[in-house]
């Protein structure tokens, strides 16, 4: 079961995006599973992909789309990710991507495909093809919380939120979806992130804001420290509301740029909080770091170390083992000047244990659903913070189990 509140707003729709989705049986019958997003003529459209060398068929399609025109389309899978299958899985998605154009009226090079589920095996390109009629049919622009559903793989719950802001009486509407439980490590530029504005922002602006915030969010999450070969992020500009946004020092580029960000990090957290079999959602927070950097590396070495996960999920107070994490992460300092909290209970300063801790303390602590790992390093003024959920019986049953 998902950790804390997961509950989602209302999924406000965003002038300039109609969705459809519908029931291909790529994998499993009785399962959404096919999505469209329609986007309009004067969008501006940023992605970002994942690092991992194995990219999948359809990761290497968006890249190459993506710097030929604005895409109109976007094709979702789940059920296959279409990774791992070489000339075929490359020419089976470039054929859904050929179909779904042919169909709309568009050229092949405006549709951007993004699949998710198993890797290795052969894309039901088939499938997909003949499902792209009833997805059409259901095209419309409330279908946000229809399509959180139809991105999903093993995740038990959907993951969206919306925000709306205002500034010089201009109101601007951010939805925004994602999946994700499982090989989730995003590392970019299974993880899936769909977010729509209605403002207008300048393509190289909308990128750069893209790629910032993705490192603040998307790039700031792991459940299990495995990088899927299908990550993306898709971030969408439809232009239907303001002036155009072309620069940072635009009035309304803060109150834009905030909205976006309370969007993605909300749905990237989510995906820690659905983490499979998680029963502890995790903050690791590291301060007084040299460079955000050092910082990060820090916390995302306590994050991964499968001891720290393990004693979480167990409520065992063991805390050298954060202490040996943070220690190989591969960033200097003086451990004379570190501190360690859970929460609000102080366990390790200026090198040993704080007088007068107890291990019931800890344990109290360690019970929590919800827990801050506070590391202040005591070399500078950085910080950097990673989510991340403990490690259970339950993940390695549901990755055992995967494909049957």
């Amino acid at each position: 079961m998902p950790v804390g509140d997961i509950s989602l707003v209302p999924l406000l729709p965003i002038d300039g995006v109609r969705i459809g989705v519908c029931e291909a049986g790529i994998r499993y019958a009785n399962r959404r599973d096919l999505t469209i997003f329609e986007i309009c003529q004067d969008a501006n459209v940023a992605v970002v992909t994942t690092q991992n060398q194995f990219c999948a068929s359809p990761v290497q399609i968006v890249r190459e789309f993506i710097k030929i025109q604005t895409p109109r389309y976007l094709l979702i899978n789940t059920g296959n990710a279409n990774a791992g299958t070489g000339q075929d899985g490359y020419n089976r998605a470039k054929s859904t991507c050929q179909a779904l154009a042919d169909k709309m009226g568009v050229s092949i090079s405006e549709v951007l495909p993004y699949s998710t589920g198993v890797i290795g095996e052969p894309l039901p390109s088939e499938r997909i093809i003949v499902g792209l009629d009833k997805a059409i049919e259901n095209l419309k622009k409330d279908n946000w919380l229809n399509a959180s559903y139809g991105i999903m793989t093993t995740d038990t719950t959907p993951k969206g939120h919306s925000v709306q802001a205002s500034i010089h009486g201009v109101t601007y509407t951010v939805t925004g979806i994602s999946k994700g439980a499982g090989m989730i490590r995003p590392n970019m530029a299974t993880m899936l992130g769909f977010v729509a504005t209605d403002a207008c922002i300048d393509q190289k602006l909308l990128q750069k804001m893209l790629t910032h915030l993705t490192n603040q969010s998307f790039n700031r999450i792991t459940v299990d420290g495995d990088t899927s070969t299908n990550d993306c992020c898709t971030l969408i500009a439809t232009g239907q509301v303001g002036e155009c946004i072309d620069n940072e020092n635009h009035p309304h580029y803060q109150t834009v740029y905030q909205a976006i960000k309370e969007v993605m990090l909300k749905i990237a957290q989510l995906i820690v909080r659905d983490g499979e079999g998680a029963t502890k959602f995790i903050t690791v927070k590291v301060s007084g770091g040299k460079s955000t950097d050092d910082c990060a590396k820090i916390a995302y070495a306590v994050a991964h170390s499968p001891l720290v996960k393990t004693a979480f999920f167990a409520s065992d107070p063991n805390w050298g083992r954060i202490l040996a994490a943070a220690g190989y992460a591969g960033v200097e300092f003086d451990q004379a000047k570190v501190c360690v909290s859970l929460d609000e209970v102080k366990i390790y300063e200026r090198g040993g244990l704080v007088d007068g801790y107890t291990e019931s303390q800890g344990q109290t602590v360690m019970s929590r659903p919800e827990i801050t790992i506070h590391i202040e390093l005591g070399q500078g003024e950085c910080t950097d913070t990673v989510y991340t959920c403990d490690l259970s019986y339950d993940y390695v049953k549901i990755n055992a189990d995967y494909r049957s």
